[in-house]
């Protein structure tokens, strides 16, 4: 089928991001003081007043973004997000148009001058987390709002008509981003909702300012849709402000996203590493490092991405004990990141023992389940030219067992000789075969 310029344009902004796969997202501002989610003003109705505490206090004395950077390529991360500015509207950013952000805390420092610095060192791509809600800003809808913390409160009524002041605001920063500290590779904004979505944000000028400043930039679908929602993304004539690619949040989708006429998008599933964003004192519930693999590897069985996130605490420290399920997954990728980098999803339906990868003729079988006997490559007979296990380039021997006589269609192999026995699996988080197709 034909395509336009704006589709042709995307392809090319988007093929880095797509060879990625692997991003680390990080939730980081005064919230990590309450410790207690980055919506904490929302849930507890916070005024500014009350929440003016945490930035009295601000001060990350252990903020290391070097450390943060080789932990994220340790972990075989390829590009980090960070939260620039959160709904709170505080300002990880020396921006020039407000007073509310780190360099004017005790904190006394840029931290996303230093952390692109840092992660661009290590060679990962960067890129920031910008919300276009702002419950600090004054001239943002509060009262009547969806989600401000004093949206039941009839004293913070707004004046619809100062709307365009926050906008100027809004605008102005997102120019300063893109302006004051060199190339970025990513603008993740955050989020549209009710009626505050696509040119209410003044979108299509918006996205006009950032293509002119840096027209690689690979933006998400958010200035018209928020988590659960797609946007014009999802049809086969985007609007101009539909974005790079699709952000479903928290979930993987059961068949990966493709427009209407099943033509595959861009798409990243962002989900976090325990139930929150931002750091959760009491939040210990962390996904395992098998499953991030697992969750990674179906990301890119459905031709998608994987943000996954942490959220530093209050002294500027990633938790140990995402530290250490990134570190595993590192050494998982460190063996089988052939498999994911550069990989999409596979010719083949998906196998019942696990998923498959594809990368032009190479495909990878990543084995999740143990099998009875030899494991069956359904409908690849006569296909296969030869099986190593990636972790370490052996040979494995595809065969036809003297028990599948049934299975003509079907290559079927195994572990070790003899096939028909059964093995355990060589990697339990996951076995990766490598299987050279003619």
């Amino acid at each position: 089928m034909a395509h336009n310029q704006e589709w042709l344009d995307r392809q090319e902004r988007t093929r880095w991001f797509l060879e990625d796969r692997f991003g680390m997202f990080i939730h980081w501002g005064l919230y990590a003081i309450p410790a207690r989610g980055e919506w904490v003003r929302n849930v507890e109705r916070t005024s500014v007043e009350d929440y003016q505490a945490y930035f009295d206090e601000f001060n990350p004395v252990d903020y290391d973004p070097k450390a943060w950077a080789r932990a994220a390529r340790q972990a075989g991360m390829k590009y980090a997000v960070l939260t620039a500015k959160h709904h709170d509207g505080f300002c990880l950013f020396d921006s020039k148009l407000t007073d509310y952000k780190s360099t004017k805390t005790k904190a006394g420092r840029d931290l996303v001058a230093e952390f692109l610095e840092a992660f661009r060192a290590e060679g990962l791509k960067v890129g920031l987390y910008y919300s276009l809600i702002d419950w600090h800003h004054e001239d943002y809808p509060a009262y009547g709002d969806l989600y401000h913390p004093m949206r039941d409160n009839e004293a913070y009524k707004r004046d619809p008509e100062t709307f365009g002041r926050y906008l100027d605001y809004m605008h102005g920063q997102v120019r300063e981003l893109l302006t004051n500290y060199g190339k970025l590779d990513v603008m993740w904004f955050d989020f549209s909702y009710d009626i505050m979505a696509g040119e209410k944000w003044r979108a299509s000028e918006l996205i006009g300012m950032m293509r002119s400043l840096q027209p690689h930039i690979v933006i998400d679908n958010r200035l018209e849709a928020g988590g659960e929602g797609g946007g014009s993304i999802y049809t086969k004539e985007p609007l101009a402000y539909a974005g790079d690619f699709a952000s479903p949040e928290q979930i993987i989708p059961p068949s990966g996203v493709t427009d209407e006429e099943g033509e595959p998008i861009p798409w990243e599933a962002c989900v976090t590493l325990n139930n929150n964003w931002g750091y959760v004192a009491s939040d210990t519930n962390y996904k395992s490092p098998t499953i991030v693999i697992r969750k990674l590897v179906e990301c890119v069985s459905k031709n998608g991405n994987l943000l996954l996130n942490v959220g530093p605490d209050a002294r500027g420290r990633i938790p140990r004990q995402s530290l250490d399920i990134l570190a595993e997954v590192g050494d998982w990728l460190a063996l089988n990141g052939d498999s994911i980098y550069g990989c999409g999803q596979a010719e083949l339906p998906k196998p019942d023992w696990g998923r498959y990868t594809q990368k032009g003729n190479t495909l990878y079988a990543h084995v999740f389940e143990e099998s009875v006997g030899a494991i069956n490559l359904a409908g690849l007979a006569g296909r296969i030219k030869r099986a190593r296990l990636l972790a370490d380039g052996s040979e494995l021997p595809v065969s036809r067992p003297w028990n599948a006589a049934l299975f003509e269609s079907d290559a079927f192999f195994n572990f070790a000789r003899p096939e028909h026995y059964t093995y355990p699996l060589p990697d339990k988080r996951g076995t990766v075969v490598e299987l050279e197709l003619k």
